[in-house]
């Protein structure tokens, strides 16, 4: 378990709380569409990570093409169509290519050097390029970038900062630390959950955490604010 040091701060006690919940493997399980009949999940996120072989495969990982928008699609966002041709035609698409072969692929957040992630990287650059077009912002340009690269960048939605807060320097960095923190304490419980619930190997800890949180927060019942 993490250490009383890092419970200390709100962002972990918060976080660990919705980990351990007991009802955080059967929401996954829901989520995920585990022991259903049909097979499919319950929910359109459930096909995120893994919709037409995934964001991060390699012949794909550092560009942005149609199946990623249409993936963030089954997390309820959707580029706005002059941004998405741009993406796909154009000057954007190609700086993000720029940008995406410099973001480590097929590492774990919590094994990532914290460098990756801070300000300036080019992680952090994709991000507000992506943030600062039109009628996009920090949601749409965070499940963007959560689809390349699954196990390194995180979903951060509405939902999940109304469960988590709004943490300093950024959110990146406040998980990753959590993440890391006794070891990867965290990281491991994030694993277990995720073999418990019978959910694929390919789906990273970084989306148990956000399902977990998610799925938690909501059924709290709170009033996210938009």
């Amino acid at each position: 378990m993490p250490s009383s040091a890092v419970l200390m701060q709100p962002f972990a006690q918060r976080l660990h709380t919705f980990v351990t919940d007991p009802r955080a493997l059967a929401d996954l399980q829901r989520y995920f569409g585990i022991g259903r009949p049909s097979g499919t999940p319950a929910y359109t996120g459930g096909r995120f990570e893994h919709l037409a072989g995934g964001g991060d495969r390699p012949d794909v990982a550092d560009r942005i093409t149609a199946e990623d928008l249409v993936a963030v699609q089954t997390l309820s966002v959707t580029v706005p169509a002059p941004v998405a041709l741009d993406i796909l035609e154009g000057g954007l698409g190609a700086r993000l290519s720029d940008l995406l072969q410099a973001v480590p692929r097929g590492i774990d957040m919590a094994d990532a050097a914290a460098t990756v992630l801070s300000d300036g990287s080019p992680a952090d650059r994709a991000w507000h390029l992506l943030r600062d077009q039109p009628d996009v912002g920090w949601v749409i340009a965070g499940k963007l970038l959560a689809r390349k690269r699954p196990q390194l960048l995180p979903v951060y939605d509405k939902v999940v900062r109304c469960a988590l807060g709004r943490p300093r320097p950024s959110f990146w960095l406040t998980l990753h630390a959590a993440l890391r923190a006794d070891d990867g304490a965290l990281h491991r419980q994030l694993l277990a959950l995720r073999e418990a619930a019978g959910v694929a190997e390919t789906v990273s800890a970084l989306r148990v955490c956000d399902v977990a949180v998610w799925m938690g927060h909501r059924a709290e019942r709170h009033a996210c604010p938009r």
